[in-house]
């Protein structure tokens, strides 16, 4: 967490995410360059270094969009979380070589403006072989340039949580696009079936990853609840929360941390304020709950972050009644103090 925006210095794990990144890429452009060459002994360079960077490019964004439901699954993944933006903004410097490779290869000598040229050298033919595929390339690019330069914090906080989350959604169309990209233009001119089965083998990986987690959230929000004459929720037992940990429960529809510490329990939103993380996934380190995406803070007993931090979650009223914690379904306004539930020696 940072009170102002200014250069963060590179510690040791950034140190070690970028160094593995850098070093997978290079490593990926090197093999594939040689396999090619080798495979292919007639390959241009242009042709061998524009597959080269597109089809890395789509490998590294195949490995950005499964990290997400991978955190879901299992804690393990979690340090590949912390800087996926880096993995990002890497994606679209290798989709961008690509691009320029392919203007430069096939548009720059056209009578008409490159750019141009995208959109209006191909027709439709009626076959599957006619249809224009750099189009859905070229806005693919576009979306992934507005999310690498978006992906700082400073846009984060002055677009808004929800909207910035909205925004970078759009990585599941750039996605998309490129699917169609690639279809219809790489695996038409492929008489092998090895780009055809890799580019099957992505999609499928994505898709199953995201509905297994899906599936997997959905049974944490559909667990039955009992409600008291008052419209308090039962969330859990005391002994079902592990210390200093939380227990997610959903209430009314939103998803509700439990958190027991101290010998006491306190209830506040799930959704970090930084990026929407699930703060009831995290512990309280130093008497703060701290998120498990990117480590933002916030007191317990009032959905705060500690000074100098501005960031706010809100909080719901909780009691103890025979072993049992009950929830208020009704959130406090965030950064409100809520008494905690003593428990009981």
């Amino acid at each position: 967490m940072s009170a102002q925006y200014q250069a963060v210095q590179w510690n040791r794990q950034k140190r070690r995410y970028d160094l593995v990144l850098v070093g997978g890429v290079a490593a990926y452009l090197l093999i594939f360059c040689a396999v090619t060459e080798w495979r292919f002994p007639n390959v241009t360079e242009e042709i061998l270094l524009m597959r080269a960077f597109g089809t890395a490019a789509l490998l590294l964004l195949h490995v950005i969009l499964c990290i997400g439901p991978l955190c879901r699954l299992h804690p393990k993944f979690l340090p590949l979380l912390y800087n996926r933006r880096h993995a990002g903004v890497t994606c679209f410097l290798l989709g961008l070589v690509h691009a320029v490779l392919v203007v430069g290869t096939y548009h720059a000598g056209s009578d008409q403006n490159p750019l141009v040229s995208i959109f209006v050298t191909s027709r439709l033919t009626g076959s599957l072989a006619g249809v224009p595929f750099q189009p859905f390339g070229f806005v693919a690019l576009l979306i992934l340039f507005l999310l690498a330069a978006t992906s700082h914090d400073f846009w984060l906080a002055n677009l808004s949580a929800p909207v910035w989350k909205a925004l970078h959604m759009l990585v599941y169309v750039a996605y998309g696009l490129l699917v169609l990209h690639v279809t219809f233009g790489a695996l038409q001119g492929e008489t092998g079936r090895i780009y055809e089965g890799a580019m099957a083998a992505g999609l499928v990986t994505v898709v199953t990853l995201h509905r297994v987690a899906a599936r997997r959230e959905q049974r944490t929000d559909r667990a039955a609840a009992t409600l008291a004459a008052d419209g308090w929720v039962a969330a859990c037992t005391v002994d079902e929360i592990p210390e200093n940990r939380a227990r997610i429960v959903c209430v009314a529809g939103e998803r509700v941390a439990v958190f027991r510490y101290d010998g006491k329990i306190s209830a506040v939103s799930n959704v970090c304020q930084h990026q929407n993380g699930p703060l009831g996934e995290g512990k309280i380190v130093f008497g703060c709950i701290t998120c498990p995406w990117h480590g933002y803070q916030y007191l317990p007993e009032t959905g705060a972050s500690p000074p100098p931090f501005v960031e706010k979650v809100p909080t719901f009223n909780i009691r103890l009644a025979e072993g049992r914690v009950w929830v208020d379904p009704r959130p406090n306004p965030a950064g409100t103090r809520a008494e905690p539930a003593v428990i009981p020696t």
